[in-house]
């Protein structure tokens, strides 16, 4: 069999690369070297020292709000991202959506609020998501809000119901035309999260946070004391 000979000319187009166990990252072992050790790496420092030292709570809180709290809380919620989004804060419509799974397994992502009424928070996605399959068999979830710029959080939990034919539909039709490219009428859910505890947390540098709590009763919304509950 004739062999070609190696053009000069290609040479250099690509490289070799050693095996794993002879790059110094991964040769200590073979070399009779013990790893190298986290604190060496971080300058001194673990990673649960190193996560410590972080700043947390930076954030300037809003002037105190003299006006008395509505009645309700969506009433608030709209006044506080209102005062977000004039504080700077960006995409503060986005919240973490908890659910739990067919076999009782929490799960989270991150979506954006679409609306907030009577009917509930809406929120929206494909029909074939894992979310969707989640919340078919537990139809119940959970909504975080978090502002670290004015140091406030909304957590917001409840029964799941989906939409209307009509207002999943409108909700798909408000999107671009990108982002509704393969998805038919048939593919995309509106759901709406019934709030039965909304939770509006306000931090202080101090430690000195404050709750509070709107709690769902059969005569309407009920602020409740913190210290009445569990977190």
């Amino acid at each position: 069999m004739r062999r070609e000979q190696a053009d000069p000319a290609r040479i250099g187009l690509f490289s070799w690369h050693p095996p794993f166990s002879w790059h110094p990252l991964f040769s200590s072992h073979r070399e009779g070297r013990p790893p190298v050790k986290q604190e060496e790496q971080d300058g001194g420092m673990t990673l649960a020292a190193w996560l410590r030292s972080l700043p947390s709570l930076t954030g300037t809180p809003p002037v105190p709000d003299a006006d008395p709290l509505p009645d309700l809380p969506e009433e608030l919620f709209e006044r506080w991202i209102r005062q977000a989004v004039d504080a700077g804060v960006a995409e503060a419509h986005g919240a973490t959506l908890a659910t739990v799974d067919a076999d009782g397994i929490p799960d989270a992502r991150t979506l954006i609020l679409k609306d907030l009424g009577p009917e509930g928070w809406a929120f929206a996605g494909p029909r074939a998501s894992a979310k969707a399959a989640q919340l078919a068999v537990h139809p119940a979830a959970a909504l975080t809000f978090w502002w670290p710029a004015v140091l406030r959080s909304v957590r917001v939990r409840g029964r799941v119901v989906e939409a209307s034919a009509e207002e999943t539909a409108a909700d798909l039709a408000a999107r671009s035309a990108a982002a509704r490219d393969g998805i038919g009428p048939d593919g995309w859910v509106r759901w709406r999260l019934v709030a039965d505890r909304v939770e509006f947390w306000q931090g202080s540098s101090d430690r000195t946070h404050r709750r509070t709590i709107y709690r769902r009763t059969d005569d309407g919304w009920q602020l409740t004391a913190p210290e009445s509950e569990n977190r």
